[in-house]
């Protein structure tokens, strides 16, 4: 086990409510340090018992001169630690210290270059242009600063913003009127991991080993010799979880895995091949008659979801009360679920994700829960898993629904319709593997249109059903553009599964972005 504290070493964040506020935190989790987000108007006292040894703040869409704007708690300037603000954390930091922002006739969006005019721990020796002092970055903003506090200089400028960077070097407040968490500011993982390891004189602590071995060490500590159970998807996160617990109390653990029959192609044969084997009890429930009973004549995607959950924490329900002693209730509940939720910290809710994390238990099931991976951002859940010997293939797998095929089946769901799904699903992630596409985009898969549509097939004339294959590319999921797959790809799938699936007769390709479509169409 880790003998050092990973916890010891931490970065605040307080969100002014910016789309890629997460995407900061991920980057100094990924430099090593330990990080949370805040809301800016957090209760004083969580800030001052968080204790961090360095303050960002973000982003965001408001205006600081606009009355009643947000601000940063003047404490984050009274605890004499470094401070970094971030485009509107650069424009209030500097409307709060005495300097001034206005809104500007020129707005800054997408990509800029700020010219680096004087010394600065963050940019020193940095470029981006051979033989000059420049960097390309991004910007998304409206106003500007005008006027810089008292003790600051100016570090960088663009044609239209003067203070596209400044710093107090007495203070160690830095300010930045870039986004550096986004990869389109290419030195701007560099000038996070000054900020953090360099003027914050941190370490980097936080390592997919040192946070499995904290895992281990807290779950033993919360659970000691009781019981636990988990509904494991096979998804990432209860995998992930499940391995977690496994390593920590062993045959303590039970693992429960609901085949809803909505799942991908032999899904429920490879989830049960990879964790029968290991040192728990695992549960196979085939409850997919049950649950395609509780979806007939249902088309409402909402009512199909309800339908689902309800069944399937009636099924865990049932598998639940044949077990003895079992105090605890695993869930894979990650970090952005707790963001999400505002129950970082506030206590304004306990997040409880739907499918594989159970929340709505009947009365009689009363557990504590055990949420090894709530710290932790999607990435490092992947990280991890891969550090704990999963296959990086189901590591690395798209995000798949909590409904499963439920949802890619629009209207009401059949089991014709499913197995029709699952084949062509099938072909079209083996066609973006060969390809090497399927890594190149953040989701990928099938829908099913329960519509027929005609087609010829050899010489006959075919009346089937439509299938719409759908990629997207996208940072956050807030947003998403639909995936420019070469032509001849998309030609090769669409041959195969028309070709080797019977019943279906024509394949679509979705170009809608996200807005104003959703990612999933259910």
């Amino acid at each position: 086990m880790s003998s050092q504290n990973i916890h010891s070493e931490k970065i605040l964040i307080l969100d002014f409510g910016s789309q890629v506020t997460q995407l900061i935190a991920r980057r100094v989790r990924e430099i090593g340090v330990y990080c949370e987000i805040y809301p800016y108007d957090v209760d004083l006292n969580l800030i001052k018992e968080f204790n961090a040894q360095g303050i960002i703040l973000s982003g965001g869409p408001e205006s600081t001169t606009e009355q009643g704007s947000p601000r940063a708690p003047s404490y984050v300037f009274e605890a004499g630690v470094p401070v970094l603000g971030i485009c509107y954390g650069l424009q209030t930091m500097s409307v709060q210290l005495g300097g001034k922002v206005q809104g500007s006739s020129k707005r800054e969006y997408g990509h800029a270059t700020v010219e680096i005019k004087e010394k600065c721990p963050l940019f020193d020796g940095l470029t981006d242009h051979e033989g000059e002092r420049k960097l390309d970055v991004w910007m998304s903003h409206g106003d500007k600063v005008t006027s810089i506090p008292d003790g600051f200089v100016t570090v960088g400028s663009t044609e239209t913003c003067p203070y596209a960077a400044i710093y107090n070097a007495d203070k160690q407040y830095y300010g930045v009127q870039f986004h550096p968490e986004v990869t389109h500011s290419k030195q701007g993982g560099e000038i996070l991991r000054r900020f953090v390891i360099d003027v914050c004189k941190l370490h980097g602590l936080w390592s997919p080993s040192a946070i499995i071995d904290d895992a281990i060490e807290r779950i033993r500590k919360q659970v000691g010799d009781r019981k636990v159970l988990l509904g494991l998807s096979g998804g990432v996160d209860s995998s992930v979880t499940a391995l977690l617990l496994q390593r920590a109390i062993g045959k303590q653990l039970t693992c429960v895995f609901v085949d809803n029959g909505l799942l991908r192609l032999n899904e429920g044969l490879q989830v049960k091949q990879m964790f029968e084997p290991m040192d728990l009890n695992f549960v196979y429930a085939d409850a997919s008659d049950k649950f395609l009973e509780a979806l007939k004549g249902i088309s409402d995607p909402e009512l199909k979801r309800k339908a689902i959950g309800k069944t399937f924490i009636d099924v865990f329900a049932e598998e639940a009360r044949k077990l003895e002693g079992v105090d605890f209730l695993a869930q894979g509940t990650i970090y952005p679920d707790v963001i999400e939720s505002a129950a970082a910290k506030s206590g304004k809710a306990h997040v409880i994700k739907s499918h594989h994390n159970v929340g709505g238990l009947p009365d009689d099931l009363k557990f504590e829960l055990v949420e090894p991976l709530r710290e932790l951002f999607k990435d490092e859940v992947r990280r991890i898993g891969v550090a704990l010997g999963l296959p990086e293939s189901m590591v690395m797998r798209h995000p798949f629904p909590g409904p499963g095929l439920g949802v890619r089946v629009l209207g009401e769901v059949k089991k014709e319709y499913l197995e029709l799904l699952r084949q062509a699903d099938a072909i079209f992630m083996e066609e973006l593997n060969k390809s090497g596409w399927y890594h190149k985009v953040s989701q990928a898969f099938t829908v099913f249109l329960p519509v027929r549509a005609v087609g010829v097939m050899g010489d006959h004339r075919s009346y089937d059903y439509v299938v719409s294959l759908r990629a997207v590319k996208t940072i956050d999921f807030m947003t998403a553009k639909w995936a420019e797959l070469p032509y001849e790809l998309l030609g090769h799938i669409s041959n195969r599964i028309i070709n080797e699936i019977n019943g279906i007769s024509r394949v679509v390709y979705d170009v809608s972005g996200k807005p104003p479509a959703t990612i999933e169409w259910e």
